[in-house]
């Protein structure tokens, strides 16, 4: 455990004045992940504080939790005890246990950080926790980045500090420090998957590789290596990107295809898929780009939707929610859900060719803002009455975002198309007494 340390103060994985909060199960890893943090935090200038988290699998869960919280106790350590319902997520979510506990511990996490009441969290796996986590993702199809394993630091706040520490080590420290633990039964419940590798597979292969731990963090540590530097590599200068989505250029996807699947797992990054992607799905979307015509779209596992559109192909988050909006007519700004803001001012006459200009008095006092919804029409300026839909289309409006598009209408007859374009029945003529002129923010 001497290397810990070194490890922390080399790699500024603690600064002086944080306050840490440990994931503290009741395990011999995490209590002597936490009484090693505690016994050098003085010399450091850290503050540790456990937390404990009752995941309400297993009857016994919640003796766990208290026996954590009396351990802090005795030693004068600050303590947070949670109590979440992992068997009910899981359901909700129709998640796997293990998902679902580790989903809501680090919700657990991120608010507490979020809060401020700590810093950082650290965590307590170690070398043996590396080796399972590859293997696990290599069964799992994962590629390279994947098969790095764990990092030392994750999104700057997440911790592990034992990460090079191999397990004998931390049995040693347990005993040398008379540490009390509790074992967890469900260690030994093989339908877990890292339960499975743990008390099935690494068992038979270190019995026959005796240093296959040490060669599986090797191969990792090399992978890590050639993943940063072709990463380095990935063009990401015309992406264009916001919250829900993000629009990659078909050209992109010329590029070798070590630079290709990293572009997507990046593109997925930006739109807050981080989590579960396999080589399948970067396949499955290469494939889509190759062969799908200009307009398609498909559905993936990830609720990741993909439109080629034209020059792009653009993945898009699915949980956003589809809204119901309205707004009446006046002079001002507002807010539109998923698309910006809309601001109407009255002018002296007619400028900028980006903006939209319309003749005020030619607008029916009942009209509202509101988004597209099925027999729309739409008289275009110039004259020429056509469907919204067909419009639309015909202004090449990608697919995904007609349905967010603020529209002014009476009935089913649209005045007005945010962004886009007027109705000829309220353009400015010479008789026009109020000119109005609408320009948006998108989001």
């Amino acid at each position: 455990m001497e290397n810990i340390k070194k490890l922390i103060e080399e790699k500024h994985l603690i600064n002086e004045g944080d306050v840490i909060g440990v994931g503290v199960s009741g395990g011999k890893d995490s209590m002597a992940l936490l009484h090693y943090l505690n016994s050098i935090s003085r010399d450091l200038g850290f503050e540790v504080v456990a937390i404990t988290i009752d995941h309400s699998i297993r009857e016994n869960s919640a003796l766990d939790s208290m026996f954590v919280m009396d351990y802090c106790k005795q030693n004068r350590i600050r303590a947070y005890k949670f109590k979440v319902d992992v068997p009910a997520l899981a359901k909700q979510k129709s998640l796997s246990l293990e998902s679902a506990a580790r989903e809501a511990r680090f919700g657990v996490f991120n608010s507490l950080i979020s809060r401020g009441t700590v810093d950082k969290i650290a965590l307590a796996h170690h070398q043996s926790d590396q080796a399972e986590t590859v293997l696990m993702h290599l069964f799992r199809g994962s590629g390279i980045r994947g098969l790095t394993g764990m990092g030392l630091v994750r999104d700057n706040v997440f911790i592990r500090p034992m990460l090079q520490t191999d397990e004998k080590s931390i049995w040693k420290y347990v005993l040398d420090n008379d540490i009390e633990y509790r074992e967890d039964e469900t260690n030994q419940e093989n339908e877990y998957n890292r339960n499975y590798i743990r008390n099935e597979i690494m068992p038979l292969i270190l019995k026959r590789w005796p240093n296959a731990i040490a060669s599986i963090l090797n191969v990792a540590e090399l992978l890590g290596k050639d993943d940063e530097y072709i990463n380095s590599q990935v063009p990401t200068d015309a992406f264009i990107i916001s919250e829900k989505e993000v629009k990659i250029p078909l050209s992109y996807f010329l590029y070798p295809a070590p630079i290709v699947s990293r572009m997507i797992i990046r593109a997925l990054g930006y739109i807050g898929v981080n989590k579960d992607i396999e080589s399948k799905h970067i396949e499955m979307i290469i494939s889509f780009v190759n062969s799908a015509e200009n307009g398609k779209r498909i559905d993936l596992p990830l609720k990741v939707s993909l439109h080629k559109e034209y020059d792009f192909v653009t993945l898009t988050n699915k949980q956003k929610k589809q809204v119901t909006f309205s707004e009446k007519h006046k002079l001002g700004s507002f807010i539109v859900p998923y698309y910006g803001k809309l601001t109407i001012k009255k002018v002296n006459s007619v400028g900028d060719a980006d903006k939209l200009y319309y003749d005020a008095d030619k607008v029916p006092k009942d009209a509202v803002w509101r988004f597209r919804t099925a027999g729309d029409i739409f008289e275009k300026f110039g004259g020429g009455t056509k469907k919204l839909k067909s419009y639309l289309i015909d202004k090449k409006i990608p697919s995904r975002l007609r349905d967010y598009i603020p529209v002014l209408c009476v009935g089913n007859e649209v005045y007005i198309i945010a962004g886009v374009e007027i109705s000829d029945k309220i353009k400015v003529d010479n008789n026009t007494k109020r000119i109005y002129c609408l320009t948006e923010e998108r989001e």
